[in-house]
């Protein structure tokens, strides 16, 4: 057998290895709340809304941003999400939105949250922001910092539950995978004061807590970095395969 065949199988291999290994990686740090794989959070007629930056966005189309239409959810986990949930539950007729956008920090959720979240009227909002609130501040384009992340959250969250007092919250752990293109261990400490703010609003707004920081990082475990995420923030094929998993297992 030649080089670069054995190379081919064993790199084939270990992919398979990894993909096969998600479910086990999601159960090791994600709890459902129940057992039957039907979401307890939603009902018949409910709309749900994902919502952050280039991670949630993942190059969808932003003229028409229709609900339940691939190409208005681009390429990542909310679309492979969104598909689960339409799939598995067609009885409660969701109607699911994607309206993340590529750079934002969480004051620029705010600057368009009427059109963007307020008059969707979500019954179930769920939130990814972070990365670029500490990325775009290391890189001396942002001059806000962890306090600043977390004092904007809070009131836009507090704005939220004032204008949609019944709205379910899904907040996601902002996360970044050392052994990449962009990321390193410098990022580890930063970046753990934005996880522990993300953290900080899901308990004092009873949101869902969606831990994938704790997922990629048993991830690595299971195939390298890169095989998950190039840069150490935009996920792969099968990093994106792996958040949607761990965030349909939260919400069940």
């Amino acid at each position: 057998m030649s080089l670069s065949r054995r190379k081919f199988l064993g790199r084939s291999v270990a992919g398979a290895t990894a993909l096969a290994s998600i479910p086990a990686i999601v159960s090791s740090c994600v709890s459902g709340r129940n057992s039957s794989g039907k979401s307890s959070l939603l009902s018949k007629g409910d709309t749900v809304l994902f919502q952050g930056d280039s991670i949630t966005d993942a190059g969808r189309e932003k003229e028409k941003e229709l609900p339940n239409t691939a190409r208005s959810f681009g390429t990542g986990y909310a679309l492979l999400a969104a598909s689960s949930l339409l799939n598995n539950a067609p009885e409660l007729d969701l109607t699911i939105y994607n309206r993340g956008i590529s750079g934002n920090k969480v004051f620029q959720l705010r600057d368009r949250w009427k059109k963007d979240c307020i008059d969707l009227n979500p019954d179930l909002l769920s939130i990814l922001i972070g990365v670029n609130d500490y990325w775009h501040f290391r890189q001396d384009r942002y001059d806000g910092t962890a306090e600043v992340y977390e004092n904007d959250y809070r009131a836009l969250l507090q704005d939220t539950k004032k204008q949609l007092p019944e709205v379910k919250l899904v907040i996601c752990e902002p996360f970044s995978v050392p052994g990449t293109s962009a990321v390193d261990e410098s990022w580890a400490e930063p970046m753990g004061q934005y996880r522990a703010a993300a953290k900080k609003m899901s308990e004092e707004f009873d949101a869902i807590w969606i831990p994938f920081q704790s997922v990629f990082d048993e991830a690595v475990k299971y195939a390298p970095a890169t095989y998950w995420t190039g840069d150490g923030v935009h996920p792969s094929m099968a990093g994106a395969q792996l958040m949607a998993e761990a965030w349909l297992k939260a919400i069940e």
